[in-house]
């Protein structure tokens, strides 16, 4: 298999959300079954946190060029790709950033859709202990401290309201693409990705092909 999706055109699917409400697993689960490649948020998180703190001037700059340019690598070389961000939707440099991400792709004439996972407080403070999560995000394993952050950035819009029109430049741009909008409070990650794919494919005459990887 190639990195070119075949029989169709390129995809990006940016996958958001507030944090531990299951991105990065919800991802993995469509890669999976697709041919879409995840690139989620901590992979780049991770590795720059052994060198510096977190929100530091390198540290916020190196996290920038790192997503953006695989994101142009991966829409030059042809690769079909689901990114996972924490879109504070009121911040204009969170939305800059994604309209930036989305550009090579959008150039390309790829299709772009945006998947929202919505999930409560509650649920999310479950799902930021599980031990999948913490193997693979060393900088969640100070679990006072994870708890803690989930629930400070309660304070950020990081969710749509369907019953209102788009009020914060996120919302605006999140109009501008296709949008699905997804409680999986009670959906397990199976669950989940039967409805995004589901979805996704309705919008296309070539479904996105199982792979076998």
């Amino acid at each position: 298999m190639t990195d070119a999706t075949e029989g169709g055109r390129q995809r990006f699917l940016l996958l958001m959300g507030a944090p531990a409400v299951g991105k990065m697993t919800v991802g993995r689960a469509i890669a999976a079954r697709s041919d879409l490649r995840l690139f989620h948020n901590h992979a780049t998180i991770e590795p720059l946190l052994e060198v510096f703190d977190y929100g530091v001037p390198p540290f916020m700059t190196l996290m920038g060029e790192w997503r953006r340019r695989l994101v142009e690598e991966a829409a030059g070389h042809g690769t079909s790709l689901v990114f996972t961000f924490v879109w504070g939707l009121e911040l204009d440099g969170d939305t800059d950033f994604v309209r930036d991400l989305v550009k090579p792709y959008a150039d390309r004439g790829a299709d772009i859709a945006i998947v929202e996972l919505v999930a409560d407080l509650d649920t999310r403070l479950a799902r930021n202990r599980t031990e999948h999560r913490l193997a693979v995000k060393p900088s969640k394993r100070d679990l006072d401290w994870s708890d803690g952050n989930v629930r400070d950035l309660e304070s950020c819009v990081m969710v749509t309201d369907p019953h209102r029109e788009p009020q914060t430049p996120g919302e605006r741009l999140i109009a501008a693409y296709p949008h699905l909008r997804l409680d999986n409070t009670h959906l397990g990650p199976d669950e989940a990705v039967d409805r995004i794919l589901e979805w996704l494919d309705s919008r296309h005459s070539s479904p996105l092909r199982v792979t076998d990887r």
